[in-house]
This record gives C-alpha cells, sequence and structure tokens, in this order.
C-alpha cells in the first residue's frame, strides 16, 4: 500500500463518528490519559462542526471508504494574535510510513498561510515520540511554556512553527 491508495478531503458531516473512533483508538494505542486531552473534547464527537467556524479547516484521510486519519487548523483558543493551531492529528497505523502525515501537515500549513496566519502552534504528550520527531522534521520549534489555553493540561509538549 502506497500514499497513493489514501484519499485527503475535507471532512464532512458523515465523517464525525469515524474520526471521533480513531481519535480516541490512537490515543489509547498510546496510553494517552482520557482527561485533559482530546479524548474528552466535546469537539472531538462533532468535528465538521467544530471547524465550520472561519479560518478553520479539518481533513480527513480516507482509505477504502473508511476515515483513517486526519488533521486540522483553526485558530488558538484563548489566545489574541496570529496564531493558528494544528489540531487533532491523528493516524491509524495503515498510514504511518507513507509520507501522509508530512503531506497533511503541508496542506493544513499552507492553508494556515492563506488564513493570513504568521506561526502555527501544536501541543502533544512526551512519550508520543514518533509524533514529536514528525513535528521537528516540520520545522516545528519547542517552547518552554503553552500558548493561549486549549484545555489540554496533559499535553506537556508545545511547539512552533513560523510560517
Amino acid at each position: 500500500m502506497t500514499i497513493d491508495d489514501f484519499i485527503i478531503r475535507e471532512i464532512q458531516p458523515q465523517d464525525n463518528a469515524q474520526i471521533a473512533k480513531v481519535i480516541r483508538d490512537v490515543l489509547i494505542e498510546f496510553g494517552v490519559p482520557k482527561v485533559g486531552t482530546a479524548y474528552e473534547d466535546q469537539a472531538t464527537d462533532k468535528m465538521f462542526e467544530t471547524f465550520k467556524k472561519t479560518k478553520s479547516i479539518y481533513y480527513v484521510v480516507e482509505n477504502d471508504n473508511k476515515i483513517v486519519g486526519g488533521a486540522g487548523i483553526s485558530e488558538l483558543d484563548n489566545f489574541k494574535g496570529n496564531i493558528c493551531e494544528l489540531q487533532k492529528m491523528y493516524f491509524l497505523p495503515i498510514t504511518r510510513g507513507k509520507g501522509l502525515s508530512s503531506k497533511l501537515i503541508k496542506i493544513c500549513l499552507n492553508e494556515a498561510k492563506n488564513f493570513g496566519f504568521k506561526s502555527c502552534y501544536l501541543e502533544t504528550i512526551p512519550y508520543m515520540d514518533s509524533a514529536r520527531a514528525l513535528y521537528t522534521k516540520n520545522g516545528f520549534k519547542y517552547l518552554d511554556k503553552p500558548i493561549g489555553n486549549t484545555g489540554h493540561y496533559s499535553c506537556s509538549i508545545w511547539m512552533l512553527k513560523k510560517l
């Protein structure tokens, strides 16, 4: 299976249940706490509606009519400034090692630039080593403290990329 076997497209209302399951399955796979993370976010169950706002977009990755991953961009919560956040980026094992993550990051960051954002922020968990390596490879730099207030208090790694 190659990258060409996957479709990246904007989320649709009928994708909500599948992407919520992907997000929660990946969090469970990595032993991420259920509190203080995307696991308990109300937005996780209504991703289409959550990303329907201005300067916001969410993409899903599809294979054989099943959602197997996704990521989005939105304004950073509780922050006054021109920074967006790379949000809810999760991929099932079937997608990994094919370049889909980097491809989706590039798509999201291009949209962020089109929206007029100057930087992109993200949060992750210390033991998600492959995610941190992916973000570093794509130009994100570590921060000493969080920006804004996403409510994800279990995420103790903060990163930023200038657009």
